[in-house]
């Protein structure tokens, strides 16, 4: 649905937002973008809506360049962090200009919409809160039906019942429609809640992109005693294994490692160990590994 291939995008003095950046979203699945500040994932969002040209690779939807091109556009709707609106519109002429843009615009949906979040349709829109301001752009992006939805930090400013609510719509369009989603958010926590896919950007490339149970299953903090006290036993066992990260604490050895909880099993289980623990890291534990290891808050995982 939307392909990301070999983007490159420099803005001044040479400063490279996107480097070789390559992003798979299927249609009807909800991809989670994460990184840290600067990583580059409002760039490559104003670039996949068009707003900014690439200066090198390409980007499709359903296989159409994006740039510059409406038929293409027309396919997205749009929900940023500062969501636009002209200067003294009201909410009920967004509707309008928005309507004339996009033919699969739903009236009935939009007043659906407004109404469920309380929302006066004649009011300035400057006169909203900005919790307010995100439900009115959610209305209005929900309305066009688009065939994909992309989100920039879209929940922040909402009340909990409100992001609730707000989720429930999005997941009803991609379980009726196949609707697809990508969402950049600092809230990793919500994203682990909704997202089926992953991609962790850093300095503007891809640093690991995977379906977000199966990068949960495949990485593991582990915690194990010998009985055997003496040598390194952890080291003998887990020589075949994919050790990330890992530390002694009295007799007990704590790790990461990225291997299936079957063969982590299988390698402790021949040296007899007193004490095995397996525990899956949550999405952040895994995204503060995957942007630092030892140098980047790794004590936030080990512990």
């Amino acid at each position: 649905m939307i392909s990301v291939l070999n983007v490159d995008k420099s803005f001044a003095k040479g400063r490279k937002a996107l480097d070789d950046l390559c992003i798979n979203v299927d249609r009807g699945s909800i991809y989670g973008l994460v990184g840290t500040n600067g990583a580059g994932k409002t760039t490559v969002i104003r670039s996949i809506m068009g707003i900014l040209k690439t200066d090198a690779g390409q980007i499709t939807i359903d296989g159409q360049p994006v740039y510059d091109n409406p038929e293409a556009k027309q396919k997205l709707g749009y929900v940023s962090d500062d969501p636009f609106a002209f200067r003294g519109y009201s909410l009920k002429e967004m509707a309008a200009y928005t309507a004339g843009m996009y033919p699969s615009w739903d009236g009935e949906r939009y007043k659906a919409l407004t109404s469920e979040f309380g929302l006066d349709e004649k009011a300035k829109l400057s006169s909203f809160s900005k919790g307010m301001r995100k439900q009115a752009a959610f209305s209005l992006a929900l309305a066009v039906r688009p065939e994909a939805l992309i989100l920039d930090e879209p929940i922040d400013g909402l009340d909990p019942i409100v992001r609730r609510k707000t989720w429930k719509y999005i997941i009803d369009d991609v379980a009726e429609r196949e609707m697809t989603v990508l969402v950049s958010s600092h809230n990793l926590r919500e994203m682990e809640d909704y997202c089926d896919h992953i991609g962790i950007i850093d300095n503007g490339h891809m640093v690991i992109e995977r379906d977000l149970e199966d990068l949960k299953t495949d990485v593991h903090k582990v915690q194990v005693a010998f009985r055997d006290r003496e040598g390194d036993t952890f080291a003998e066992a887990g020589k075949d294994l994919n050790v990330l990260h890992r530390e002694r604490r009295g007799s007990v050895d704590i790790a990461i490692v990225r291997e299936s909880a079957e063969k982590i099993e299988a390698a402790m289980r021949p040296h007899d160990p007193a004490i095995l623990d397996l525990l899956p890291l949550t999405l952040e534990e895994i995204f503060i590994y995957e942007l630092g290891g030892d140098n980047y808050e790794i004590s936030s995982i080990i512990k």
